[in-house]
């Protein structure tokens, strides 16, 4: 018979408490090599104390927590130790010259995607809390070590920092734990999911999907009384069911029960529906940007734009940090006019902002208060409807937590309530900037139940996939370079794109690391669709000269595909006003749906046949 694998670290019976609430009671659990495990529970639970205790950074109240003898272990906390008087190359790097670091493969790949657009030279002090963080985390990364302790990586990176790093995790030989809510994250790194909750862990092979399933498994085998929270895994495990092939990995138990579960659960939203719900009650104009040019810092973000957002649409915006999503949002609020071009916004449109500050929150008053003052009765999913006290539990404040002080919440319970107050205004127009931050997943579960029924137009900056692919029906990419892009293929697509911009790249990156004035040059000139109207200016890509007569063809072309897409998207806009009209004739507003879906999937097609002869003219 073979023998187990000895535990790099081994809790037996531990039993920890803050004052008189219990974290953990009698937990025993182990991390063998090669254990890439994710920890996953509300806010507040204790799970961020289990790293630390695992780290061996806070004692046990009882039982004990033991090390292999010789571990080399690092933890990557919401706080970091770094000395402020050191410099970024000196805390990753230490004191190897740039030709050694930039010859080493590893150290390279960590600074190109981790400390991209920070200077090598420039000191720890003065930095943000995000880039603070990415140095601790590529610091740990170029550290040889046994056990990865990682708490929130994923906080401050955009998505292809993430991608890249699930990546990396999955290629080093080290065994890990690792505390987020970002799901899709989990999915692709983690092979064991722990779930802290009551002062207990349990355990589940397999990532976010698979503890999922398991989850409900064990909640219809113990016929659990919890009815809203079966519910709400219900619609999760159909979302997950139907998602991307990337959560379709089989899990390593039986889901044969599981599925029962969900084999009669409809789609998490009816959108022909939720679209007559829209235009009646924002008619058929929302938001009209043309001819938009957003200049920040003296670099234009946006170049020209044309864009129109109709009643109903559901947009997920995404680009590399810097490249204008926020500065976008703040154009359509009307808090910052274009620099040229104009905004039209709809007469009916009442717009509700979620800004990555804590606005519009009085310290002095109290939590309940400031929920009732809003609405003591929301409506919800199934036409229910439910007091402000239990919306305010459903997002996790309970027992004192309804009487307490806004001033005294932290600042994940800060943004819970600042979310919440926001959709009990009833607007009809949300724009929501990285929503997800601070928020446990079983808090994003309900945010996204919620948003499953909401008529209304929705506009979503996030680095969070699995948030983005859940609640949204199409992704757009700010591209670096002046334009706007709607991405067929979603997330997945614009990564793809990236890596294509990227590798072209004469300097492969390098040179946005240690050089910072460089790095605008390394925005993505993006080779792909382009459904805005953006005129962006797009650097000339290396390539052999067309001669006249190929030229004179390429040109035909151009022109031949923009007179089509001029009909095209005159036939687009001819369905939305014929859906506006008959906004009450169900049968007919699901034909006119399938006809724009294959309008749109015509316009995706000349859109790239545009691009491939616009390429040929550049090159």
């Amino acid at each position: 018979m073979a023998t187990p694998a000895a535990n790099l670290i081994n809790l037996d019976g531990v039993s920890k408490a803050y004052g008189v609430r219990p974290l953990l009671d009698g937990v025993s659990l182990g991390l063998q090599r090669g254990d890439r495990v994710g920890i996953v529970g509300r806010n507040g639970d204790g799970k961020t104390t289990l790293l630390r205790l695992m780290a061996g950074l806070e004692s046990v109240d009882q039982g004990r927590v033991t090390q292999n003898r010789g571990l080399h272990l690092g933890l990557l906390s919401q706080r970091d130790d770094l000395r402020d008087h050191d410099s970024i190359g000196h805390v990753v790097l230490g004191d190897l010259a740039d030709h050694e670091w930039a010859a080493d493969i590893r150290s390279r790949d960590v600074v190109e995607h981790l400390l991209s657009g920070l200077d090598l030279e420039r000191r720890v002090e003065g930095l943000s809390g995000g880039e603070r963080r990415r140095v601790s985390l590529a610091k740990l990364l170029l550290t040889d070590l046994d056990v990865l302790l990682l708490d929130e990586p994923t906080n401050h990176l955009d998505i292809e920092a993430v991608s890249w790093l699930a990546e990396h995790l999955v290629s080093k030989r080290v065994a890990l734990a690792v505390v987020t809510h970002d799901r899709w994250f989990l999915d692709a790194v983690c092979t064991t999911t722990w779930e802290l909750h009551d002062a207990v862990v349990d355990s589940y092979q397999g990532g976010y999907a698979a503890f999922v399933l398991a989850k409900a498994e064990r909640m219809r085998q113990a016929s659990s009384a919890e009815i809203r929270r079966q519910n709400l895994m219900r619609k999760e495990l159909a979302w997950l069911r139907r998602g991307p092939p990337a959560r379709t990995a089989k899990p390593r138990f039986r889901i044969d029960a599981a599925n029962e579960l969900i084999e009669d659960e409809p789609a998490p939203r009816d959108r022909v529906e939720l679209q007559r719900f829209a235009i009646g009650r924002l008619g058929k104009d929302v938001f009209d940007l043309e001819d938009a040019t957003i200049t920040r810092g003296g670099r234009d973000l946006v170049d020209h734009l044309t864009w129109r957002i109709g009643p109903g649409d559901r947009i997920g915006l995404v680009g590399v940090n810097g490249a204008g999503k926020t500065s976008l949002l703040s154009v359509l609020t009307g808090d910052a006019p274009p620099e040229s071009g104009r905004l039209r916004t709809g007469r009916t449109v009442q717009l509700a902002h979620l800004s990555q500050t804590l606005d519009g929150l009085d310290p002095a008053e109290r939590v309940l208060p400031s929920v009732e003052s809003i609405k003591r009765l929301a409506s919800v999913a199934g036409g229910r409807e439910l007091t402000a006290s239990s919306m305010l539990e459903r997002f996790g404040f309970t027992g004192d937590k309804l009487t307490a002080r806004i001033g005294d919440l932290s600042g994940g319970e800060r943004r819970r309530l600042q979310l919440l107050r926001l959709l009990l205004a009833e607007p009809n127009v949300l724009l929501l900037d990285e929503p997800t931050n601070d928020l446990d997943i079983e808090t994003l579960n309900v945010v996204e139940d919620y948003l499953d029924s909401w008529p209304g137009t929705l506009i979503v900056v996030s680095h969070d996939r699995y948030f983005l692919e859940r609640v949204c029906d199409t992704v757009w990419a700010l591209l670096g370079d002046g334009s706007l892009a709607m991405l067929p293929g979603g997330v997945d697509d614009y990564l793809s794109r990236r890596a294509a911009v990227l590798a072209a790249a004469p300097s492969g990156g390098m040179a946005a690391s240690a050089a910072p004035k460089n790095h605008l040059a390394l925005l993505p000139d993006d080779p792909g669709t382009d459904t805005s109207s953006a005129r962006g200016s797009r650097d000339q890509q290396a390539g052999i000269p067309l001669d006249a007569t190929a030229e004179r063809v390429a040109k035909k072309d151009l022109s031949r595909i923009e007179r089509q897409l001029t009909k095209h998207n005159a036939k687009v806009a001819a369905v939305h006003a014929s859906m506006a009209e008959h906004a009450s004739d169900y049968e007919l507003l699901a034909t006119l749906d399938h006809q724009l879906a294959d309008l749109e999937a015509e316009r995706d097609r000349l859109e790239l046949e545009w691009l491939s002869a616009a390429e040929l003219l550049d090159g």
